[in-house]
């Protein structure tokens, strides 16, 4: 099933990605953002199980702002 979720705090506005049934995350993409740093982190958790996801990008900060698009993709996993 396909999700999108509404990012804060970040340079990215929205998150898109499906999951399936079984926690699994694929077809992960960013709308706005560090374009090449987000295609990367797409392809790095492409086929992870959210969970996974959760554990590593959880609390993952950018700069001075207190999340980045690692740490709102991770909370969008756990949501959707």
């Amino acid at each position: 099933m396909t999700h999108t979720y509404k990012t804060q705090g970040t340079c990215s506005t929205e998150i898109t990605f499906d999951k399936a049934e079984d926690g699994t995350i694929t077809n992960v993409s960013f709308t706005g953002g560090c374009n090449g740093n987000l295609k990367a982190v797409s392809k790095l958790v492409n086929g992870m199980k959210a969970q996974e996801i959760y554990d590593v990008l959880h609390g993952n900060i950018c700069g001075h702002r207190s999340t980045s698009c690692a740490d709102q993709l991770a909370k969008a996993v756990m949501e959707a």
